[in-house]
């Protein structure tokens, strides 16, 4: 008889995206007529720059003679896209990495879930909250998480609470812990951390000998010059963050497919006869073990991104989401609300009525405004009293909720 995984089993019925997509459905079925907004999950609408649909046709083709074709290829990525990254991601900003730091993946996503595999299941672990679902969820799935307590938080895991009372600013771990993700920008507030706000936690784990996890998908949109665009520009932290990135929302390739992730050779775990061992070539094991690699034709796509015309037009659609941010902070200022993020991430973090809850806010959006959002609640206990609304729609789709929501008020 096969056993089943039971931490399978503490997850919550479904995944917050799925419960938001039950609901709008129903709405859809009952009020057939009405014209929804939607402002809720994060994908993108811009098409993909022509520079990387040009790529991709020109790959495509080479798919097609024998001379040109290619099948399996690296599972770390190619080295034509791992040499552009290295080039304009990191030594443009006086970051050092070899091409063997490097691993192309099929989007951030799957190397935040699957990063902890690399990791024995009883590290205690940090989380700022609000967080992205996928932290805490892959964590339940192999027992690191613990055991859910009636407030909705998880026995091993340590919440550092993001909220307007200490303005989105997580402090630092009262005690020590032994892996922290920190998301900057950050998914779902918007709010950013200084160079010297994030030197604080790249120096705690000096400290502590801890391992960070640092979630870089929306370095592309940040605008402030003190805002660091990758955790590598802090002194020490190769020797103990992990950076993973994306593709997704900078170039659209959210149906595409593909990011990256960053295990320099300095960073270590230790083995319980107290050896250090470095986790570069655990992963690169592990993605030879269960990955295929990213397809050729889409690492053509992304390469793309780092010509001239490309870093232009990638710079196009983020200006383009950016002002829709804009557009929505000023909006909902207008309406009464109080607003946070859409500076330097294309999240707009909105608190709900006093006396309301996430969801119901969510309800009377849908129902009342026709307006699909986010609950806080879905990304952790100090999310509640909060809705995540995104500036990935169209502009007049945009434009159009703002001044709902201004009649509404």
């Amino acid at each position: 008889m096969a056993l089943v995984n039971e931490h399978f089993l503490k997850l919550p019925g479904s995944y917050l995206f799925s419960d938001i997509a039950k609901k709008v459905n129903a709405f859809k079925v009952t009020h057939p007529g009405k014209n929804l907004i939607r402002l809720g999950i994060g994908d993108v609408t811009r098409p993909l720059p022509p520079v990387c649909i040009e790529a991709m046709h020109r790959a495509v083709d080479e798919m097609a003679n024998a001379k040109t074709f290619r099948g399996y290829g690296p599972e770390q990525g190619y080295d034509f896209l791992i040499e552009a990254i290295i080039k304009h991601d990191f030594a443009s900003r006086g970051i050092s990495l070899s091409p063997s730091e490097i691993f192309i993946s099929d989007g951030a996503k799957s190397d935040t879930g699957n990063i902890g595999e690399l990791l024995r299941w009883d590290n205690s672990m940090g989380i700022t909250d609000p967080v992205y679902p996928v932290y805490v969820d892959s964590n339940i799935m192999c027992g690191r998480s613990g055991t859910l307590d009636e407030n909705g938080k998880w026995s091993n895991v340590t919440y550092l609470p993001c909220t307007e009372e200490n303005n989105f600013i997580p402090e630092l771990p009262k005690h020590r812990v032994d892996l922290i993700y920190l998301c900057y920008p950050n998914n779902p507030t918007g709010t950013t951390l200084t160079h010297e706000q994030l030197k604080k936690w790249v120096d705690y784990a000096l400290s502590n000998d801890t391992l960070i996890i640092f979630d870089a998908a929306y370095e592309a949109f940040i605008q402030e010059p003190n805002v660091p665009h990758s955790i590598y520009e802090i002194r020490g932290a190769k020797k103990v963050a992990i950076e993973i990135r994306s593709f997704s929302k900078t170039a659209g390739f959210t149906g595409v497919r593909c990011g990256y992730t960053v295990i320099p050779k300095e960073v270590t775990a230790a083995s319980l006869d107290g050896q250090r061992i470095p986790l570069n070539p655990l992963w690169n094991r592990r993605q030879c073990t269960k990955f295929n690699g990213t397809s050729y034709i889409t690492q053509r796509g992304a390469e793309a991104i780092y010509t001239p015309d490309g870093q232009k037009q990638i710079k196009e659609t983020i200006n383009y989401y950016m002002e829709n941010a804009r557009i929505m902070r000023e909006g909902l200022k207008k309406a009464g609300f109080s607003v946070y993020g859409g500076i330097n991430a294309p999240y707009i973090w909105l608190k709900v009525p006093e006396g309301m809850t996430s969801w119901k806010f969510f309800d009377q959006l849908l129902y009342e405004v026709n307006i699909v959002s986010t609950p806080g609640v879905g990304f952790g206990p100090s999310g509640e009293g909060y809705l995540r609304l995104t500036a990935f729609g169209q502009r007049e789709e945009c434009q159009e909720a703002m001044q709902r929501l201004q009649n509404w008020i």
